[in-house]
């Protein structure tokens, strides 16, 4: 964003009128120099391996079975942001215009995903089903020329998962059930392997568990939890 910009955002906010939600913005609450995967997960399984014969298998099975509604759904699961968890929180109070402190929490929640995960793919250099075996793999969501491995969208949808359902215990196994859907979409979509998959999911819970000691994430936790169960009128 460009200063003139954010100085005349910043009048708006001394005036009410309006929120501040710079996305593009968003700071991580943490970041690879101190979540280090390279340390975390081990390395992917190699190109040529029996595990990533068998995962493109796996693939390929989903790929003759896979239903338009799945397709759709995974596409649809394309988006990394928190408002896919909408028709488990079924709310239509779950929107970014009425939840503006939410919001911009989440932004900061996802931009730590990428902080994290996207220099340690850039060592793994994982490739992805399709331009590993481009014959045979025919993805249905945005491609990706980036590394594989551990999958950033399983990442931050599980990072989302445990956040939101700290948010709102009370739908807490419905929230991981569609954390755990949204990371499997990606194998459905043709655009990752099994072990992206497992291995994001590990990826978002060490993320999860340790900016939650962080000061700055506590404060703003607060403010966008009480945000939200204020508008889905669930008391705190």
């Amino acid at each position: 964003m460009h200063n003139f910009t954010k100085i005349f955002a910043v009048g708006l906010l001394a005036f009410g009128l309006a929120t501040p939600v710079f996305a593009d913005d968003a700071k991580p609450f943490a970041d690879d120099k101190e979540i280090n995967l390279l340390n975390l997960l081990p390395p992917p399984p190699a190109n040529d391996s029996a595990e990533t014969k068998a995962e493109i298998g796996e693939i390929l099975t989903i790929q003759v079975t896979r239903t338009k509604a799945m397709e759709d759904r995974a596409i649809a699961d394309a988006e990394e942001d928190v408002w896919r968890f909408s028709d488990v929180i079924d709310s239509p109070k779950f929107t970014k215009e009425n939840l503006p402190k939410f919001a911009a929490f989440f932004d900061r929640v996802v931009a730590t995903e990428g902080a994290v995960v996207d220099p340690a793919k850039d060592v793994w250099k994982r490739p992805r089903p399709h331009l590993l075996y481009p014959d045979l793999v025919k993805p249905v969501v945005p491609l990706s020329k980036s590394g594989a491995y551990p999958s950033g969208h399983t990442t931050v949808g599980t990072l989302m998962g445990i956040v939101l359902s700290n948010m709102v215990p009370e739908k807490k196994a419905a929230i991981m059930a569609r954390a755990w859907e949204y990371g499997h979409n990606r194998e459905v979509g043709g655009i990752h392997y099994a072990s992206d998959i497992e291995a994001g999911r590990i990826a978002g819970t060490v993320i999860a568990e340790t900016i939650m000691t962080h000061p700055d994430y506590k404060a703003e936790y607060e403010a966008a939890r009480t945000e939200l169960r204020d508008a889905l009128a669930l008391g705190l």
